[in-house]
């Protein structure tokens, strides 16, 4: 009894199943009676409208940062300590490396005596002019004497001035043990460590600080495309935003952040006919990164009146012309061949062959032909009706699984 009562209950389950699918796909089970006229082929169609479309061009690029700042020691020393985060950001003014000090606070104690000395040869030259002046006066010392006190205490001035500016050098030198940002920016690991050894504009750099944000995109366009850009740009042919330039990543991800032209170089390459173009893009996460490639969508010029056309309503006829199956009036199938333009995202710019209003087919296309009656649905309710169809065999199966 036990199994003859779960042999019913599966025998209903599977009938159930049955009625679903033929109320979820009447089109396929449902044949004439007698022999009768099959019913119309359903299709999926999209409904066309022209629109002002921009057309781009892809060219590739490596990211570069929009400032450096190779770090380099101004005296020599050795280094006693590092006081930057590797890999961290920095600003301009920070201290990044300690040289020791101690000679070159030896060179500024020498140089502040050398002033004083100065300083005081200074004074005993003015008071001596003082006297001889005097003298010079009631007519006691001689012409040449009040000359020479002169010219000494001329000579002292000179000395205590060469004395300040071998002080100020003295300082500058000091304080140049202090290595410092130049650069606001994110820098890079370090090339030395305390107790290093290093010199004066050495070759090799302590670190690099580079500025990512915003950062540059350098490019190559041909001059030909250029020149029609810039014929575009100038007659206002670009609507609003048109002319952002839009960012690929590695991954083939598109970058969140649009660009813009910040400048181009003002001269042809002879051999190639291109021209270097550099991009400017906002970096706020820091994404992007100097070196990395990247591919930069750039607007061309604007057609007005184009047609967006999925790629999946267009095949190729014989000789490899572009055609694509469109729902006339009488929900009848035409086959119209078309200009196009090239590729944006999932569709083809389209020029000529359809027209406003029309119906193209983008699926069901193996299972008709020119001059077939159809029954056309637009693609987003099709899919609306197939999500609605599939959830009703669900909850069927799932209720007769429960009794």
């Amino acid at each position: 009894m036990v199994r003859r009562h779960r042999a019913a209950k599966i025998l209903t389950l599977l009938t159930l199943l049955g009625t679903a699918t033929l109320v979820a796909f009447p089109a396929r089970t449902q044949q004439g009676q007698g022999g009768g006229e099959r019913p119309p082929q359903a299709v999926t169609v999209v409904t066309l409208k022209a629109q002002d479309v921009t057309l781009t061009s892809t060219l590739p690029g490596r990211v570069k940062a929009s400032a450096m700042a190779e770090v380099r020691p101004q005296v020599n020393g050795i280094i006693t300590e590092r006081l930057f985060t590797e890999g961290g950001k920095v600003s301009e003014g920070d201290p990044l490396y300690q040289i020791d000090p101690a000679s070159y606070d030896a060179a500024v104690a020498q140089a502040e005596a050398a002033v004083a000395q100065a300083q005081a040869q200074l004074n005993a030259a003015i008071k001596s002019a003082n006297r001889v002046d005097e003298l010079s006066q009631r007519n006691v010392a001689s012409q040449q004497a009040k000359d020479d006190a002169d010219a000494a205490r001329a000579s002292a001035q000179a000395n205590l001035q060469a004395a300040q500016a071998q002080l100020a050098a003295a300082q500058i030198d000091r304080d140049r043990t202090t290595i410092r940002a130049r650069l606001t920016g994110e820098i890079g690991v370090s090339q030395t460590s305390q107790g290093a050894l290093v010199t004066a504009s050495q070759a090799t750099p302590l670190a690099v600080i580079r500025a990512i944000d915003p950062v540059y995109v350098d490019v190559t366009q041909s001059a030909a495309d250029l020149l029609e850009w810039r014929r575009a740009q100038k007659a206002g042919n670009f609507s609003a935003g048109a002319e952002d330039v839009k960012l690929t990543l590695a991954d083939g991800s598109t970058f969140d952040q649009t660009g813009s032209l910040k400048a181009a170089e003002p001269s042809v390459d002879e051999q190639t006919g291109v021209v270097l173009l550099r991009m400017e893009f906002a970096n706020p996460d820091k994404l992007l990164l100097p070196g990395m490639y990247v591919q930069v969508e750039v607007p061309t010029r604007s057609v007005e009146g184009a047609f967006l056309v999925p790629q999946e309503a267009v095949s190729r006829d014989q000789r490899g012309e572009p055609t694509v199956m469109v729902v006339n009036a009488e929900n009848k199938v035409e086959k119209r061949q078309l200009t196009v333009l090239q590729d944006q995202g999932h569709d083809w710019i389209v020029t000529d062959g359809v027209a406003d209003g029309d119906r193209v087919i983008v699926a069901g296309l193996q299972k008709v032909g020119p001059g077939a009656t159809v029954a056309p649905e637009e693609q987003a309710s099709a899919a609306a009706d197939a999500g609605q169809d599939t959830a009703k065999v669900t909850r069927t199966a799932e209720k007769s699984a429960v009794d």
